[in-house]
């Protein structure tokens, strides 16, 4: 039950259902490579995005976050374990049965009558979709007891991490002593509790509609469709925030060491994070501007939307000025860095473009926002995570990872990227509609399509090189020696990879810099906070 085996046993599992996840992609890119292509049936289609969406959100992202997280909030505290050590590991399991459920359905989604097969319903699962008339046999009740089981192991492990942030930390660390990392997990696992609770009653309504006779979602009874929608978004946009901070916290810790200067503004990067989960929980119905709301609900959810740019604009400026006049170091967690900034920057501006509700009229449902959406998991989430696992990598292995394969790695990944998502907003822009699975020549669409499937064709080849780089390093790497980095947080004062109990005696800090105190005890940083 050792935090850090739970935290690898995550990670590990998320990077299998990415494999999967990004077969999928595939495959839906195959599909509309050319026009009136029948590769794949519509049916088989529907259930690729379904599968793809539902893969990627919830058993690559939160999983890779939350393992992150668990490995690295005790180190980082000066704690032993986490506050619930069992706990923690059954929080882990459900999460493991949950997606191994989801997968079952391809083969036991058939049911009693033969109907079924993988869901097929988006990760949305709009109702009255997901209504029996609609979703015949028992593919939509494993996708919806997945998430449901998904859903309380992410809640258990976030109040895990909560506790063990309030109760656990070392002698000295106040608040305002944590690392940033520690500050953004504990406001992740607040948002994702609040987040969480209502996809959770939703899923409950809708086995009552499929089970019991009930009529939350069935509008042919008296239900609402609308319902649905508003419980699923108020779960869905924040849930983005519950995967960026995260990697805002990623970004937080590695910038200041590749830039050998101190985060500049720590007391604004942790206000402008709060700030950013609280606005979060009020912009879910930008969604639905095309559902017919009224022009006063319309008008808030546009204001909110907009309102969020602020305090992200401020940790933006903040990373920023922490590289500004620092001795710049770009090895591969900062390279991946450097373009998480200019990436999450555009897609914060599409997304301050989707705000307003008449621009949405046009776009909603149209490839622009596939794009904006994949700039915001891709761009910001993934490319912040992959310069987390460079830098934390030696500590949990002991090795260092190649650096000659991470830079293939970044520059094929940063050239499929664009290649892909810059280009998608252009048939975005002229009309095509998201989920379709064909559409006619002569459109305009052609030869953007084409350029989009050499694009995610080269990201497939980087996300190759970085797999093969994992493992080869892990047996063949340089030894990394337990701070090969000269980093300042203190899961670098323990061997790489750390014992199991992480600090024979508890540490003290007097600093937000621990290690910087102990390397240079001249010109402390207690002194200056």
């Amino acid at each position: 039950m050792d935090h850090k085996r739970i935290g690898i046993m995550y990670v590990l599992y998320a990077l299998v259902f990415l494999l999967i996840g990004g077969l999928e992609a595939a495959l839906m890119r195959l599909q509309l490579l050319r026009p009136l292509a029948s590769y794949v049936s519509p049916h088989a289609f529907n259930q690729l995005f379904t599968m793809h969406g539902t893969t990627m959100i919830f058993y690559v992202a939160m999983p890779i976050m939350f393992g992150f997280v668990n490995y690295l909030v005790p180190l980082m505290i000066g704690a032993r374990d986490m506050a619930f050590p069992r706990l923690n590991a059954f929080s882990f399991w459900l999460t493991a049965l949950s997606g191994l459920l989801l997968y079952y359905s391809v083969i036991g989604g058939y049911g009693l009558y033969g109907d079924g097969n993988a869901p097929e319903i988006g990760w949305w699962a709009y109702a009255p979709l997901t209504e029996k008339a609609f979703t015949r046999g028992h593919s939509s009740d494993y996708w919806t007891l997945s998430l449901l089981l998904s859903g309380f192991g992410t809640i258990a492990t976030a109040i895990n991490v909560l506790v063990t942030l309030l109760c656990l930390r070392c002698p000295g660390m106040t608040l305002g002593k944590m690392p940033l990392f520690a500050w953004l997990s504990a406001t992740m696992s607040v948002l994702a509790i609040l987040a969480l609770a209502p996809l959770t009653a939703a899923q409950l309504m809708l086995m009552v509609d499929r089970y019991l006779g009930g009529h939350f979602f069935d509008t042919q009874a008296g239900g609402s469709a609308a319902l649905w929608m508003h419980f699923f978004w108020i779960f869905g946009h924040p849930e983005v925030y519950v995967l960026v901070i995260p990697a805002f916290a990623f970004v937080s810790e590695i910038v200041p060491v590749f830039s050998r200067k101190a985060m500049f503004g720590y007391p604004v990067m942790v206000a402008a994070s709060v700030m950013i989960a609280f606005i979060s929980m009020s912009v879910w119905a930008h969604h639905m501007f095309t559902m017919g709301m009224s022009a006063p609900a319309n008008t808030f959810f546009v204001l909110t939307t907009m309102a969020i740019a602020v305090p992200t604009g401020i940790k933006i400026f903040n990373w920023l000025a922490t590289m500004w006049g620092g001795k710049l170091e770009l090895a591969s967690p900062m390279l991946f860095c450097i373009a998480f900034l200019f990436q999450f920057l555009i897609a914060g501006l599409t997304g301050v473009m989707l705000a307003s509700a008449p621009l949405t009229w046009q776009l909603s449902h149209s490839y622009f926002v596939v794009a904006h959406f994949h700039y915001v998991i891709l761009g910001g989430i993934f490319f912040a995570l992959f310069g987390a696992f460079y830098y934390w990598y030696p500590k949990v292995v002991g090795r260092m990872m190649s650096e000659k394969l991470a830079k293939w790695h970044f520059w094929l990944f940063v050239m499929g990227f664009h290649l892909t998502f810059d280009v998608m907003h252009i048939p975005g822009l002229l009309g095509m509609p998201r989920r379709i699975y064909t559409y006619e020549p002569g459109r305009g669409w052609d030869v953007w399509n084409l350029i989009i499937g050499v694009g995610a064709a080269v990201q497939m080849v980087a996300t190759l090189i970085f797999v093969v780089n994992l493992f080869w390093s892990a047996r063949r790497g340089k030894l990394a020696g337990s701070d090969p980095w000269d980093a300042w947080t203190l899961e670098w004062s323990t061997s790489s990879p750390p014992p199991a109990y992480n600090f024979a005696t508890l540490p003290e800090v007097k600093s937000r810099r621990p290690l910087w105190d102990l390397k240079h005890p001249e010109d402390p940083d207690w002194r200056y906070e």
